[in-house]
């Protein structure tokens, strides 16, 4: 399958050899190519923001609790870890289909923000709800709903943005959810501190229709903001979009579209056959499992012994304090164009926080643990990027591989809803439980690092004896699940980041 016919099979792109791109000037296409990235960046913003709201609509159930949901609706503490978890379940479900759905269609901005304006109104009807059956009810259709957006805006951004360039793009992206658990708190404490009773109603009520009105005004923004493909997108000129397909092209030596015999579940086949999506599966379940305290947070914060809005306010510098780690931590990731160190780094950071919350009573200590268990997050987004470029061709497979990988980490998710049920001597078992999963996920780390080096060796070998090393190119294109002609074509000019 040869670069050309790549091109002419998505609808709209033009081979890389003819057309504006193939006599511009160098100096030209970097003045063209700086104005698109610039276009790009302003227009992918708003992925921030919608983040920001996904993760309130998602995690604002924790500030409704220390607000009195919990008392509302009559439910304990086991029946309250379902309201949780069952979010997960919609979410797991409708990720690799909702991505395969992405990958397909034209307009990708249409679907995310008619997703976003969906679980707007349901959030919404959260402040509705009087009891567990109806929460649990919500919970379960919002993750269905929000599905649609993080695997989607992950695929979105790999189509624009080169495998150098994806991780500090990918960590702005996730600023978006740092931001949301700050923001959030700061929401919570002024509408629990000053709605109580407005209108008759409950203060974390009035918290989820305030929250979800916003969510849906944000989304109807969104359809007119969002960038659809590279090829097709509305606001850049011909020659920027040309150059945008070009860029995908030179990255990894083919075109970043799918051909035209490639049917709706191609994508998912191939990236079945693929064993590292399965290492990474096992491996992200277990860092999401070990960053679960995120949801209970301000749960966390209050073991300091304040009352509930000092504990909201002073919930939110440590996620301030981990966006700005993050953001450092993703830049030097692409400079340095490594993964493995970048993700372990920050993971090891969170491990002393967690140490520091298991073995002290003193409050300033504690306190400076929860600034080291919020940076871990740094690496969450590395790990990312990392998903993006082991993956990078086909965009169905790559598609999937990003579904994949992120629903089944959902199951983490689930798990760590039950982990913070274990209250006594300040959650020091449930801190030991997710110590032991920051192990296992650098231990994956690890593994797949070697996979990754291992299979660079095999490139370069077949390079070096390009006329005789067939079985090399054979074994590559077996593990990658794609033809050998594509795994020729992998060889030529493709190297993991390591």
């Amino acid at each position: 399958m040869s670069i050309e016919t790549d091109a002419h099979a998505t609808e709209g792109v033009k081979p890389s050899a003819s057309g504006l791109a193939s006599n511009m000037d160098p100096e030209h296409r970097k003045r063209v190519e700086k104005s698109l990235k610039r276009k790009l960046d302003a227009r992918c913003s708003i992925f921030v923001l919608i983040y920001i709201m996904n993760y309130l609509d998602r995690n604002n159930i924790a500030a409704a609790r220390l607000g009195g949901l919990q008392e509302d609706l009559k439910i304990n503490n086991t029946q309250y870890a379902t309201c949780l978890s069952i979010l997960y379940v919609g979410y797991i479900l409708m990720q690799v289909p909702s991505n395969m759905i992405i990958n397909r269609i034209q307009r990708p901005s249409i679907y995310i923000s008619v997703a976003m304006l969906i679980w707007g109104m349901i959030s919404t009807l959260s402040g509705s709800v009087h009891n567990y059956a109806g929460m649990v009810a919500i919970r379960f259709c919002i993750g269905f709903v929000e599905a649609a957006f993080l695997p989607g805006a992950l695929l979105i951004l790999s189509k624009w943005y080169t495998r150098r360039e994806l991780t500090k793009r990918n960590a702005i992206l996730f600023c978006g959810n740092l931001i949301s658990n700050a923001f959030s708190s700061l929401v919570g404490a002024a509408v629990l501190s000053n709605m109580d009773g407005t209108l008759g109603h409950r203060a974390w009520r009035w918290l989820y229709w305030i929250e979800g009105t916003a969510t849906m005004v944000i989304a109807i923004s969104a359809g007119f903001i969002l960038p659809d493909l590279p090829h097709n997108t509305r606001g850049f000129t011909e020659e920027e979009r040309e150059i945008a397909v070009i860029r995908m092209t030179e990255d990894v030596g083919e075109a970043d579209s799918d051909s035209a015999e490639q049917s709706v579940f191609s994508g998912l086949i191939m990236a079945v056959k693929d064993s590292k999506i399965y290492l990474m599966m096992f491996t992200f379940t277990a860092y999401v499992v070990g960053l679960s305290f995120n949801a209970f947070f301000p749960t966390l914060t209050r073991t300091l012994g304040f009352g509930y809005i000092t504990t909201l306010l002073m919930s939110a510098p440590p996620w301030a304090f981990s966006c700005i780690v993050s953001l450092i931590n993703a830049w030097h990731a692409d400079r340095t164009e490594e993964r493995f160190w970048h993700i372990v780094g920050p993971i090891l950071f969170g491990v002393v926080g967690f140490v520091i919350s298991m073995s002290t009573l003193n409050v300033a200590a504690r306190y400076v643990g929860l600034f080291l268990q919020a940076s871990s997050y740094a690496g969450f987004i590395v790990f990312y990027s990392w998903i993006s470029s082991s993956f990078p061709r086909p965009p169905a497979k790559r598609a999937v591989a990003i579904a994949m990988i992120n629903a089944f980490s959902q199951l983490g998710n689930i798990a760590g809803s039950y982990v913070w049920n274990l209250p006594a001597n300040g959650y020091r078992s449930s801190y030991g439980i997710v110590t032991a999963m920051f192990g296992i996920t650098i231990a994956g780390c690890f593994a797949f690092k070697l996979v990754l080096t291992n299979l660079n060796k095999k490139i370069e070998e077949g390079e070096a004896a390009w006329d005789v090393n067939v079985d090399v190119v054979e074994q590559t294109a077996r593990t990658e699940g794609v033809s050998v002609e594509e795994g020729i074509k992998l060889q030529r000019g493709f190297r993991y980041l390591v």
